[in-house]
């Protein structure tokens, strides 16, 4: 082939013939030049002749139209590439080329803009050959010229082989960023998921300067919990370190990590960490103590013996000390109340203590309701689920407990039935709020019993007849009580009129007294879902208007807040940014987490080449810093030339074309072809002749 033309065959007889009458002719020449006879040299013309038109050449030419090569400006916008001037780097040299590539002829020219963490597949980095593949999915390989990057070089996804990027054209890099970049970063190499509450767990962290800083060097690492500063440490740079953290509450604790700056840093932003542990308790301690045994006491048992999480220790007390029947002490079967190792020695391992129906009948000597006291206010819980015997000389409010206790007994017993109804504060309260069959009109069964109080302090969450006190929660120091005003919860579990949701109910209480943070009255909470900050307030007063917004970025934006009725109100905003977002409304805290809390974006800060150069070393590609070279000159370049060189970059010209149409021509015309073979023949047989 020679550019548009071509020799095209068709033969007249088929292929074997023509090979078996070349044959005869070759057998036939070389034996008239052995035989050294005249008009051989015609003879093998004219055969040569006869073959040709037998085969029937023609030339073909093609109507060619040839196609615009593509080359490909891939502009990273990742978050490294807004530190110091990269972007007005960027833009600048982006520019540049794209005037410089469209002055040339016969060139496509496609610009990317990619790199951001939000749209890089697998979340986190910076994804340009991703962006680049995408570009170029309706283009044939062979028609691409070239790519030229614009960026620091910090890039995870560049391709292992050619064949792993998909064309065999020059790959170009044009670096932003400064040479010799100082920079520092702190990393958390492993940290865990869950962990105990109330118990240590162990993180990996590591600081690392780059240039390396000298063996022996160390920085400061301060810790905080919960936005709250814990400890200051001093942690060798260059190896990882272990350090401790103490879970003090259930629920998510966010840990975060800041390293102290060096001289001329690069940024920041990588001299943080963050991490979010969730705390679980290990098996709840319930103290169940039933002051005799009633009818509701197998509900109480039934309840929280069902839920695997908690390690119940139930003790009622059958004999108390007044009870004299005459039957000998060696005949009884009954255990001892082991009091002093239940209230003083091992007191503070229960998570919670219930009072069942209790009376004082001397079986728990004052300095052990002291002791209870003391624990309350350090931070345990107390549920006292009140009999009959509540307002009178025998109940537990005439104890020590009666600083502890929210409602005051007036010494009177109410016995008729009634519906418990959820009050106006109990709809707004996680507790009570949407338990199944209440309502204005609850559909659960009636009770027939509640003792009278009077409310010194806390929440009254549910009320019964003549709206009297029926159930309330309350906060006393560091711990929290709760105070049944009815021993007839036991009536919903018999399925008595319908029943009621007593499970569900004493759950909640028992979780909110020891201190669950889905059952907070007072929470703010925030969630990332469909690139969406979803924010929720729940209050018992009134909640606030706004809340204070920071994106990971580090930009402050006030989000307002809608009534959302029984103690909520929520907002949403935008939440672009992979990272961490953190909600304020002065009181409260939460923080939402979308993709990687620390992103592979920002480990490596310095603008470096060496990350892309295996695939511009094998593409014959160049890097070019724009900071101390320029933008180079671009040029267009022949299939198998240098596409880079000092000061200049090259795009390959491909050539490739579409077919338009095809003229086709006799190479031998067939009456030539007989003229010349005849007259070759008739000159042999003359010469011959001779």
């Amino acid at each position: 082939m020679f550019g548009n033309l071509q020799i095209d065959l068709a033969p007249a007889v088929p292929w074997p013939v023509i090979a078996a009458l070349g044959a005869l002719a070759l057998l036939v020449v070389l034996l008239g030049l052995w035989r050294r006879a005249r008009g051989t040299g015609w003879r093998a013309l004219a055969a040569i002749g006869l073959l040709g038109a037998l085969a029937n050449p023609s030339i073909v030419r093609e109507e060619r139209n040839y196609l615009d090569d593509v080359a490909v400006i891939v502009v990273d916008e990742s978050a490294s590439q807004k530190i110091g001037d990269r972007t007005q780097q960027a833009a600048a040299a982006l520019a540049e080329a794209e005037k410089r590539i469209r002055a040339l002829p016969h060139v496509e020219l496609r610009v990317v803009r990619a790199g951001s963490d939000s749209t890089a597949s697998g979340g986190g980095g910076t994804h340009l050959f991703e962006a680049l593949a995408r570009a170029i999915g309706d283009v044939p390989a062979r028609r691409i010229a070239g790519a030229v990057f614009i960026s620091d070089g910090q890039v995870h996804d560049v391709p292992a082989t050619l064949k792993d990027l998909g064309f065999n054209a020059p790959v170009h890099l044009l670096l932003t960023g400064q040479p010799d970049e100082i920079d520092r970063r702190l990393t958390i190499s492993k940290a865990p998921t869950y962990g105990l509450v109330d118990n240590e767990v162990a993180m990996t962290v590591r600081v690392d300067d780059q240039p390396p800083a000298p063996v022996g060097a160390t920085a400061k690492v301060t810790v905080m919990q919960d936005g709250s500063p814990k400890d200051t440490l001093d942690l060798p740079i260059g190896v990882d370190n272990e350090i401790k953290v103490h879970l003090d509450h259930p629920g998510p604790t966010l840990v975060e990590l800041q390293v102290e700056s060096r001289d001329k840093e690069l940024s920041l932003v990588n001299n943080q960490a963050v991490a979010v542990i969730n705390g679980v308790r290990d098996r709840l301690r319930v103290l169940l103590v039933s002051g005799e045994p009633h009818a509701g006491e197998r509900t109480w048992r039934n309840i929280l013996k069902s839920d695997p999480a908690v390690d119940l220790v139930h003790f009622t007390i059958l004999r108390p000390p007044e009870k004299q029947d005459g039957t000998p002490i060696n005949e009884l079967s009954l255990i001892a109340f082991p009091i002093r190792e239940l209230f003083e020695v091992k007191l503070n391992q229960f998570d919670l203590i219930i009072f069942d129906r209790y009376r004082r009948r001397g079986v728990l000597p004052r300095a052990y309701f002291e002791n209870i006291v003391h624990y309350v206010e350090n931070g345990g819980a107390l549920l006292d689920a009140a009999g009959v015997s509540l307002g009178g000389p025998l109940g537990l409010y005439q104890s020590p407990l009666g600083d502890v206790l929210p409602g005051e007994p007036t010494g009177e017993i109410t016995e008729r039935g009634y519906r418990p109804q959820v009050t106006e504060v109990g709809r707004k309260h996680p507790v009570t709020a949407d338990l199944p069959g209440g309502g204005a009109k609850p559909t659960w069964g009636r009770w027939f019993r509640i003792v009278q109080a009077t409310v010194k302090r806390g929440n009254t969450l549910m009320s019964g007849p003549d709206d009297e006190p029926l159930l309330i929660l309350d906060r006393y120091g560091k711990g929290r009580v709760a105070q049944l005003l009815s021993d007839q919860i036991w009536l919903w579990s018999r399925g008595y009129e319908g029943g009621g949701p007593q499970a569900e109910l004493l759950r909640r209480i028992a979780h909110w007294l020891m201190k669950e943070p889905e059952l907070e009255e007072e929470d703010l909470r925030a969630t990332v879902i469909d690139n969406r900050l979803e924010i929720t307030r729940r209050s018992l007063g009134e909640n606030p208007k706004t809340v204070e917004v920071t994106t990971p970025g580090g930009e402050k934006s006030t989000v307002p807040l809608t009534d959302a009725g029984d103690g909520k109100a929520t907002g949403v905003m935008p939440a672009p940014e992979s990272g961490l977002y953190r909600v304020s409304d002065g009181a409260h805290k939460a923080f939402a987490a979308s993709g990687d809390l620390n992103p592979i974006e920002l480990a490596d800060l310095r603008s470096t080449g060496d990350v892309m150069k295996p695939i511009v070393d094998a593409t014959d590609g160049g890097i070019v810093r724009l900071a101390t070279d320029g933008v180079p000159d671009i040029r267009r370049v022949r299939a198998g030339r240098d596409t880079a060189g000092r000061g200049w970059i090259g795009l390959r010209s491909n050539e490739d074309y579409v077919v338009t149409g095809v003229d086709q021509s006799p190479l031998l015309p067939a009456l030539i072809v007989l003229l010349l073979g005849l007259g070759a023949t008739m000159l042999a047989w003359r010469r011959e002749g001779r």
